[in-house]
């Protein structure tokens, strides 16, 4: 049992629950970090995840001496309706009661959001969208999510879906393109073609070479013709996309992360392409990579347990 007692205004901690690794953080009044541990998610056992999560969090808050408020990003969210968690790559944790659970287990409230919102409100508060009013945040890794944050709030919408973006179609869809599908039941989804895995799979099924996205971007750096093909594609693609959102929301700035955002071209290439689409005369949306990388969901996620 934990005796601490929760003291407002001094430290937050957050943690960023993924598919294969956990970490939690805390931060100071200056939003530096005064605990960080990071372990592998038990991904199959849902009660070893409830568990684990229990465990880290009186360990952050025995080191810090401090009871805290907490902030949680995972994959997926909960539903506004049944309150169960869904659409999580974590599939243990999808038609469960997560937020119920873990409030049972710790005796108090918790705040939940999807990553990528977690991310995006990183981003806005404390990074590369620091003070912008209008956030786009995107996380382009194995799949990919987005989330809008405006005057550092986080825009959730009735169905808690804001931000969803990679699950639509490609706009200006060509038949070069293709079609393939998405995990998510539907076809040609952004997330096919600009997710590392999409970009992997389109590869594949042009040319019939099993290549990962690292490798196809480092062989198209070396000049291979095919890679530089999939590459020059792959920035279409993603202009494309990124005018789809300018033209919807019209953000004051655009921040990218995860494996993806690591690619330096994407922010020449890119935003050489976007006034083929974006309606309007000029396109001025800066295009930016992450400042605090793949610590921005873990960041975001403290600045949730915030009253």
């Amino acid at each position: 049992m934990n005796h601490l007692k929760i003291q407002k205004n001094t430290y937050r901690l957050g943690i960023d629950l993924g598919g294969t690794k956990i970490e939690v953080r805390v931060l100071d009044e200056k939003k530096r970090s005064v605990f960080c541990k990071r372990v592998p998610t038990p991904a199959d056992d849902y009660d070893a995840i409830l568990l684990l999560l229990c465990n880290l969090v009186f360990e952050a808050e025995t080191a810090v001496g401090q009871k805290l408020a907490i902030g949680i990003g995972t994959p997926g969210a909960i539903s506004p309706r049944s309150g169960l968690l869904r659409n999580s790559n974590t599939i243990c944790m999808n038609g469960r009661a997560f937020k119920e659970d873990f409030e049972r287990q710790l005796q108090r409230s918790v705040h939940i959001q999807n990553d990528a919102n977690c991310f995006a409100l990183s981003e806005a508060i404390h990074g590369a969208g620091q003070n912008h009013a209008v956030v786009f945040g995107i996380i382009i890794g194995t799949g990919t999510g987005a989330g809008l944050v405006v005057n550092e709030q986080l825009i959730n919408g009735p169905n808690a879906i804001t931000g969803e973006w990679g699950h639509n179609p490609l706009p200006w869809h060509r038949e070069q393109d293709g079609n393939p599908r998405c995990f998510c039941g539907q076809q040609a989804c952004i997330e096919t073609f600009i997710s590392g895995q999409g970009l992997a799979a389109n590869f594949y099924r042009t040319y019939g070479v099993a290549l990962s996205s690292e490798q196809i971007v480092a062989q198209a750096r070396l000049k291979d013709n095919h890679c530089k093909k999939a590459m020059t594609k792959y920035f279409d693609q993603m202009a494309r996309a990124l005018a789809h959102v300018i033209n919807v929301i019209d953000p004051d700035v655009i921040v990218l992360g995860g494996g993806m955002s690591n690619v330096g071209e994407i922010y020449q290439q890119v935003p050489k392409q976007l006034a083929k689409y974006v309606f309007s005369d000029y396109v001025e949306t800066p295009l930016l990579p992450a400042t605090h990388g793949d610590a921005s969901g873990v960041i975001g996620a403290a600045f949730l347990s915030v009253d």
